[in-house]
């Protein structure tokens, strides 16, 4: 007797453990159902776009009720994604800029970077930039951040971009350094994890964005179009607090943003440590830049266009919905603890 009543409070227990784990899968998937789906166009797997890989990874869009997809896009298909309402969000402000102050309904509103994250690196026997006269140059894509930058930094050297060198889009983040290293360019503009892989073949550091003062850059930024801020303003507050709190995760929780890109990257601890140094330098406070920081990054782009007058800085950047949520959160106490 005892043992048919323990059997049947046994069979109890198991059903009612059963009835209750299909309960909680049930939440789950109804919870997981629920978010909103959102494609971001990046252009790559890298510590420059870090406020949207820990704002992921750390749960900050889910938070939001926001199922945030980053896509690897190149700088300028990312942003013809963005105009033609492929993605809502890019996060390619260098490649932004110039369709923008050409007339592309975009705007900027938000950026992890204020100075640029990339390094100019050679063959062993070219040593100057002078150098690369007649030589093949690897950057992401013609429109790009890099290739601005590459231009610019090879007109103040003497050279013309169009005319001196050869500028070949040999892809994102490694493929570069892979160009280069198997002979496909002779130089090329590098990533900070690129630029890593490419001290270890001996090869030669030309050029360094990031301590070259004459240069800005907004990257790892948000960029939309602008009917996007009046037809679903929710969704970009949503989706710019979740980005902001990503930053302020990366600038102020090293051990953590250190274990996120240590994953995702798929490197060893020492490197993502590496990498982390040398992106913080660069990093904005408050995913904002001054008005100073956004008039020369715009002129650094009219520089080589036909343009003859700068568009109103309003017409471009618009950080007012990153003050709003930097002062929410500062307010709120939040912190990056997670």
């Amino acid at each position: 007797m005892i043992e048919k009543r323990s059997l049947t409070q046994k069979l109890k227990f198991s059903t009612q453990f059963l009835i209750s784990l299909w309960a909680i899968l049930g939440f789950a998937q109804q919870t997981a159902a629920q978010l909103r789906y959102v494609p971001v166009g990046i252009p790559s797997i890298s510590i420059s776009s870090g406020s949207f890989i820990v704002a992921k990874e750390a749960g900050f869009y889910k938070d939001e009720g926001l199922n945030v997809d980053l896509v690897v896009m190149r700088g300028a298909p990312a942003i013809q994604g963005l105009i033609g309402g492929t993605v809502p969000f890019a996060s390619s402000g260098g490649a932004g800029l110039l369709p923008i102050v050409r007339g592309a309904p975009l705007r900027i509103i938000f950026t992890t970077f204020s100075r640029p994250m990339f390094w100019v690196y050679s063959k062993p026997e070219i040593k100057t930039v002078e150098e690369l006269r007649g030589k093949k140059i690897g950057v992401s894509s013609i429109g790009s951040g890099p290739d601005s930058l590459l231009r610019t930094m090879l007109k103040k050297h003497g050279l013309d971009g169009n005319r001196d060198v050869v500028i070949l889009c040999t892809g994102p983040g490694t493929a570069r350094f892979f160009s280069l290293k198997t002979g496909v360019t002779d130089a090329a503009v590098l990533n900070e994890q690129a630029a890593l892989m490419a001290q270890e073949p001996g090869l030669q550091q030309l050029f360094s964005f990031t301590k070259g003062e004459d240069f800005v850059e907004v990257q790892g930024s948000i960029v939309l179009r602008d009917s996007l801020l009046e037809s679903d303003p929710l969704l970009v507050e949503k989706f710019t607090r979740a980005t902001l709190k990503g930053l302020l995760y990366l600038k102020d929780n090293r051990l953590g943003s250190v274990a996120i890109h240590t994953r995702v990257l798929k490197v060893s601890e020492n490197v993502a440590n590496r990498v982390y140094d040398l992106a913080i330098p660069g990093m904005t406070t408050d995913g904002t830049v001054s008005e100073e920081v956004q008039k020369k990054a715009i002129e650094q782009i009219v520089e080589r266009t036909d343009i003859k007058e700068l568009p109103p800085l309003r017409k471009v950047f618009d950080f007012g919905i990153t003050r709003k949520a930097y002062a929410g959160l500062q307010g709120s106490g939040w912190k990056a603890t997670r």
